[in-house]
């Protein structure tokens, strides 16, 4: 399944995307508030802005809109990531501005991140299927620009798990920020993890070039 599989009767391409933005606003605070199963349509409609009947059609289930949800995500995560990562440039400085820009997404789509993470199980296979697809695509740009900006050789083994934490420590501020703005800021959590990041592959400050 990918986005352009999702059945919209309309051929509105700009409108298309236009609705499925306010449903994806809408049910992204009623999935939080009362989890997918709970949710029913007529309520997604009513948060979106329109009726029942505009809302099918543009969307056949619930299910597609989950998974309107969980691409949206992954969109713009590819997004910011793409446009942190300076294209070419072997400096870990490179590195270390591609987390900070992750991590700051992470906080701003907090709700959507909590949202797919909990309810992804509830797509049919094709859709789950596709966004875990999604999902190693971005480990791998980080994986990626891990290999191109350290000033050191490490294994695909390595930067593989070195991607992963990333990815993981990004999505830990969305999932634990209650706790964990009591004793850090934003900006202090993203330059600490910076700092275990870098200490853990024996990287200095002053190697950031």
């Amino acid at each position: 399944m990918t986005k352009k599989q999702v059945h919209s009767s309309i051929k509105d391409e700009a409108l298309v995307t236009k609705r499925r933005e306010q449903m994806i606003k809408g049910a992204v605070s009623l999935f939080t508030e009362k989890g997918f199963h709970k949710t029913t349509t007529r309520e997604i409609a009513k948060a979106s802005g329109f009726s029942i009947g505009t809302l099918y059609e543009y969307i056949r289930t619930k299910e597609d809109v989950l998974f309107l949800v969980c691409d949206s995500i992954y969109e713009r995560v590819k997004e910011r990531m793409e446009a942190s990562i300076v294209q070419n440039q072997t400096s870990t400085a490179s590195l270390v501005e591609a987390v900070r820009a992750y991590f700051h997404l992470m906080d701003e789509m907090q709700g959507e991140v909590l949202v797919m993470y909990q309810e992804v199980k509830s797509l049919p296979k094709d859709a789950k299927d596709y966004v875990l697809q999604k999902e190693r695509e971005m480990v791998a740009m980080l994986e990626k620009v891990i290999k191109s900006s350290l000033p050191i050789s490490i294994s695909d083994e390595t930067a593989a798990l070195v991607a992963n934490n990333i990815f993981i420590q990004g999505q830990m501020w969305g999932f634990r920020r209650w706790i964990l703005q009591r004793t850090f800021t934003l900006e202090s959590y993203t330059e600490q993890q910076i700092q275990m990041l870098l200490q853990g592959l024996n990287i200095k400050q002053s190697e950031l070039i």
